[in-house]
């Protein structure tokens, strides 16, 4: 008997910004690991190619079978961020002939904490680019370069202070419910292809290299702390989460939130 549930990417197109590492590169590796053919888009190309590599290295029978195509796009040049993702879409699918059947988007930059007193329309605009309006911008390809079924899906990343907010974060806070709020709604204007949102907590990814060990160990002790597991979560934990969202064909308009409970605290 062919396997029912675990073959459901099998030669199919997935398209992940922010593939390059974390929950990004997780995911890639996740869909890769269910048969799917990839397309990894990131601000730079030697992530890109290291990427690559890496995905050679731990499948290299899969690598001879399946297909991954990097393609290079600055979320955060807002400027030309139109442009940019109409280039994208056209290499992504070969002008439209080749269509994708589901899109990812866990891109973010170095977050920005104003505080209150020093705050700024730029600052504000800069906080919410590559985590809102790009994946705003996104969905306006979707009806040409997607294929228009309820097997497609289109999955955006928020966060869990959304849910929770903390002193100083409110131009985060706001930016993981303007998030929430344009999945629903693009969960409408885009339908029959589905569109749903992840909220993750505290995940440790390699953003967390920048911090000194001692730093770091305070950070991770308070992350765990907050959470009911215990613990912190992984990149590999969170990647179920858009996999599974590419793969049911019956969830759209929702959130899944991977926060190790911590809105249970």
């Amino acid at each position: 008997m062919a396997p029912k549930y675990t073959n459901k990417l099998a030669n199919q197109r997935v398209l992940i910004f922010g593939g390059t590492s974390g929950i990004g590169f997780a995911v890639a590796e996740a869909a890769f690991e269910h048969g799917a053919n990839l397309v990894i888009s990131s601000s730079n190309q030697a992530k890109l190619d290291k990427t690559v590599a890496r995905l050679k290295e731990a499948y290299p029978a899969e690598f001879e079978k399946q297909t991954i195509t990097t393609l290079v796009c600055d979320l955060s040049d807002a400027a030309n961020l139109d442009t940019n993702l109409e280039k994208l879409f056209e290499a992504a699918t070969d002008g439209g002939t080749v269509k994708l059947n589901h899109i990812a988007t866990t891109a973010g930059n170095g977050l920005s904490l104003p505080k209150l007193a020093e705050l700024t329309p730029d600052a504000i605009y800069n906080g919410m680019t590559v985590r809102y309006i790009a994946p705003a911008m996104m969905a306006k390809f979707i009806p040409k370069y997607v294929v228009n079924s309820p097997s497609s899906s289109f999955t955006i990343t928020g966060g869990l202070r959304g849910q929770k907010p903390a002193p100083g974060w409110a131009v985060v806070t706001s930016s993981c419910c303007a998030v929430e709020g344009l999945g629903r709604g693009l969960a409408l204007d885009l339908k029959p292809v589905r569109v749903n949102v992840v909220h993750p907590g505290a995940v440790k990814t390699e953003l967390f290299s920048m911090f000194p060990g001692e730093q770091l160990e305070i950070m991770l002790k308070m992350f765990r702390d907050s959470s009911t597991t215990g613990t912190v979560g992984r990149p590999e934990d969170l990647a179920e989460s858009y996999i599974y969202l590419m793969k049911d064909e019956f969830v759209t308009g929702s959130v899944i939130e991977s926060n190790g409970g911590a809105l249970l605290k």
